[in-house]
């Protein structure tokens, strides 16, 4: 709650609010490094809206949505992640080597 806090005082005179959600994921595969990484963009609201997430999720809009990541939930939020992002491309990675 206190580094929402933060994030909304240093940002209260900024009008570029642009933010992202960034995940990565390192694979070792036959003694090769392959990196996968999805990015989730938005902005950062100017209020803490939404109980459904954690971290900065109450203050952090993903693009194309007028909600909070906090207010959007679960099943939303399961499908649009940058966590998921970067988990499709390493699927997508293992599906080619089979």
């Amino acid at each position: 709650d206190d580094n929402m806090n933060k994030v909304l005082h240093e940002l209260s005179s900024h009008e570029d609010r642009s933010a992202q959600f960034r995940a990565s994921i390192a694979l070792i595969y036959e003694n090769t490094e392959h990196l996968f990484e999805g990015i989730l963009p938005g902005t950062i609201g100017f209020e803490k809206k939404g109980d459904q997430g954690f971290g900065y999720d109450p203050i952090f809009i993903p693009s194309g949505y007028e909600k909070t990541a906090a207010e959007l939930g679960p099943a939303v939020k399961n499908q649009i992640s940058h966590r998921v992002r970067a988990l499709a491309k390493m699927v997508a990675f293992l599906d080619n080597i089979k």
